[in-house]
């Protein structure tokens, strides 16, 4: 069996990495630390008031662009893969037609679940490929995006539970301030769509994307014992 196409995931995330690692995909992280508000601001500036979708899409394309940026030009950390495909991921939660990201603190938090609690939201998550492989190796130069979302019903918390959930400090570190891989799972009632895509990476979305450069998925996936 060939070795597999190294991916780069461009995210800081624990459970985007553990998405991968679950699903047979052993990722080489690099961060980007792209300034979010910035990139959002500048997009603003151009193009309007972006809808939350066209944010999260917005933010995993600079994530995913940066990172293949470091790659191309110094080739980033001396351990980082060489002829790779570089994956940004960003999600936003939209509730009432606004897009919200992490909370900024724990009464934004508490806020936040406060407006939630029985209610129903949607989870985007963008996806950005850049298909950083030499065109020896079958490298097309591919820089494309896509957008999964996915409604979620949330239990009616009453105000003690929202407090101790905050306290956690779970929802101060994902966007839409919840997990459903986590302390937060309790709090989903129900979800419409892929649950992948509300851990922050949709694999069916992953897939469509590595089959559009022309990447089968078992391409990326290592042997049982890797």
């Amino acid at each position: 069996m060939p070795a597999p196409i190294p991916l780069v995931l461009a995210s800081a995330s624990p459970a985007r990495r553990e998405t991968l690692t679950a699903a047979g995909i052993t990722p080489y992280v690099l961060v980007s630390h792209v300034d979010e508000d910035a990139a959002v601001a500048e997009a603003t500036a151009v193009n309007g008031r972006l809808a939350p979708e066209d944010v999260a899409l917005l933010l995993a394309r600079a994530k995913c662009e940066a990172v293949a940026h470091v790659l191309a030009t110094d080739g980033g950390p001396a351990d980082a893969p060489a002829d790779a495909l570089v994956l940004g991921c960003d999600s936003v939660l939209e509730l009432d037609g606004e897009a919200h990201g992490k909370p900024t603190d724990s009464a934004e938090a508490v806020a936040r679940w406060r407006r939630m609690r029985g209610r129903s939201g949607v989870l985007h998550s963008g996806h950005w490929l850049v298909d950083d492989r030499d065109p020896a190796d079958g490298g097309t130069g591919a820089t494309i995006g896509a957008v999964s979302s996915t409604t979620v019903h949330f239990a009616d918390l009453s105000d003690a539970e929202i407090e101790a959930y905050v306290a956690t400090g779970e929802p101060l570190r994902v966007a839409g301030a919840f997990t459903i891989d986590g302390l937060g799972g309790a709090f989903v009632a129900s979800i419409e769509g892929d649950h992948h895509t509300v851990v922050g990476l949709s694999l069916p979305l992953l897939r469509d994307l590595l089959r559009d450069v022309g990447v089968g998925w078992f391409e990326l996936v290592g042997p049982p014992d890797a």
